[in-house]
C-alpha cells in the first residue's frame, strides 16, 4: 500500500467548502479516515442535513482521493452533520442551536404558510425542528398543521407546570391557539401577550433542536421586543410579496432587526407571491403583483434573496387542508425544499463568520 491516512488527508485539504471558501480539513469536517489496500473511507461532517451542495463535496473528495490513491481502490464517503451553532451553554433553551425569526412588515403576505413549510422542509431534510407561533392574537399555526384540536400535554418538573409541545409532521410546535378554544378571540392587553411568549421559551420541553423558527405577528410590537430581549436571536428572515405596499412594510421590519440596540442578523429575504402559475400550466409565469420586488429589496440591503414562492392554487388548498404543500409533489414543494437548504446554508455561514447575537437590553 503506497498510501496513509495522512496521504488522504492531504488530498482531502485541497477540497474548499463552497460557501466557507476554506478547505474541508481545516474546517474539521472530515472524520474517521480508514485506509486499507482496497478501500480508503471517511466521513465528511456537513453544517446542515438541508445542505445544497451535498453531492457537490461529495464528487470533489473522490476526485481528490482518486489522485492520490488511483482508480482500482474503492472510495467510501460517508455524509453526515452536525448543525453548527453559537448558543453554547445557554441558560434559556440550552438544547436549541439556532433560533429564527420569520417577520413580515404587513399581514396577508403568508409568513405563515411559508414559516410552516420551512419547518417541514427542515425537518424532512432530517433536522430536528420547532415553530413557535408567536402571533398570538390571530395564531394560524394549529390549522396549518392539522391539528387545531389538539392540547398540549403538560408535566410537573421540580413543582413546576412544563409545556409539552405538540408534534405533527415531524415539527415540535406550541402557539395560543392550542391554548384556547378556535372561535374564541384573545383580547388580551400586551404585558399579557408578551408573557405568554416567554413562557413559550422558559416552560416548555422542547429538548434538543437544530431550529427553532418563530412565526411572529405583522408589524413591529411588543412580541418582536419581548423575543430580543428573551433569546438571543440567531437571525431573522424577512417575507414580502411583490408589491410597493408590502416592500414598504417590510423594509420597516428590517430596520428594526437592524437597529443598533437590536442588531439581529438578517438572513434573507423570502419573495412570497412571486408570480401565479396555473398546475396545469407549470411553465407559465404571471407576475400580477409585480415583478422582482423581493430581489431590489435585498439588493438595497445587501442581504441575500432566499427564494420566490409561486402563488399556486395548491399552496392555499395545503394551508386549509392542514397538509403543507411541501409534503406533495411539485414545483412548490421544490421551491420551498431549495428554501429550506438556502435558509440553513445562510445560518451555517452566519455562524462561522460573526459573533453570537447579544439578547437585548432595552431601557424602559
Amino acid at each position: 500500500m503506497s498510501f496513509t491516512q495522512s496521504d488522504i488527508l492531504k488530498a482531502l485539504s485541497t477540497v474548499e467548502d463552497p460557501d466557507f471558501k476554506r478547505d474541508l480539513v481545516s474546517l474539521n469536517m472530515i472524520k474517521d479516515v480508514t485506509v486499507s489496500p482496497k478501500v480508503v473511507s471517511f466521513t465528511v461532517v456537513l453544517t446542515t442535513p438541508a445542505c445544497p451542495l451535498k453531492e457537490k463535496i461529495r464528487q470533489d473528495c473522490e476526485n481528490a482521493v482518486e489522485k492520490v490513491v488511483g482508480p482500482s481502490v474503492e472510495i467510501d464517503v460517508k455524509i453526515t452533520s452536525s448543525v453548527t451553532t453559537l448558543r453554547e451553554n445557554a441558560p434559556l433553551l440550552p438544547g436549541v442551536k439556532n433560533i429564527i425569526a420569520i417577520a413580515s412588515g404587513k399581514g396577508g403576505v403568508g409568513k405563515s404558510t411559508v414559516t410552516t413549510n420551512l419547518a417541514v422542509a427542515l425537518a424532512q431534510a432530517g433536522a430536528k425542528v420547532g415553530l413557535i407561533d408567536a402571533d398570538i392574537y390571530g395564531p394560524s399555526i394549529p390549522t396549518m398543521f392539522n391539528c387545531e384540536f389538539e392540547q398540549p400535554a403538560v408535566k410537573q418538573v421540580d413543582g413546576k407546570n412544563i409545556i409539552i409541545p405538540v408534534e405533527q409532521y415531524g415539527v415540535k410546535l406550541i402557539s395560543i391557539g392550542f391554548l384556547t378554544p378556535p372561535d374564541s378571540a384573545v383580547v388580551w392587553r400586551g404585558p399579557m401577550a408578551s408573557s405568554a411568549l416567554k413562557q413559550f421559551f422558559s416552560d416548555a420541553a422542547w429538548g434538543d433542536l437544530d431550529y427553532l423558527l418563530i412565526d411572529l405577528p405583522p408589524g413591529t410590537s411588543d412580541i418582536h421586543l419581548t423575543m430580543v430581549q428573551t433569546v438571543p436571536v440567531t437571525g431573522a428572515v424577512i417575507v414580502t410579496t411583490p408589491q410597493k405596499v408590502a416592500l414598504a412594510d417590510a423594509q420597516k421590519a428590517m430596520a428594526m432587526f437592524k437597529q443598533p440596540q437590536i442588531n439581529v442578523p438578517i438572513l434573507g429575504v423570502i419573495e412570497n407571491m412571486a408570480y401565479f402559475t396555473p398546475e396545469e400550466l407549470p411553465d407559465n409565469k404571471y407576475y400580477i403583483f409585480g415583478q422582482g420586488g423581493g430581489q431590489n429589496l435585498s439588493d438595497k440591503h445587501n442581504v441575500p434573496l432566499l427564494g420566490q414562492v409561486p402563488l399556486v392554487q395548491g399552496i392555499r388548498e395545503s394551508g386549509d387542508s392542514g397538509l403543507p404543500a411541501v409534503m406533495k409533489e411539485g414545483i412548490t414543494a421544490n421551491s420551498f425544499k431549495d428554501l429550506a437548504e438556502a435558509l440553513a446554508r445562510q445560518i451555517a455561514i452566519r455562524n462561522a463568520n460573526f459573533a453570537q447575537t447579544q439578547r437585548v437590553e432595552l431601557k424602559a
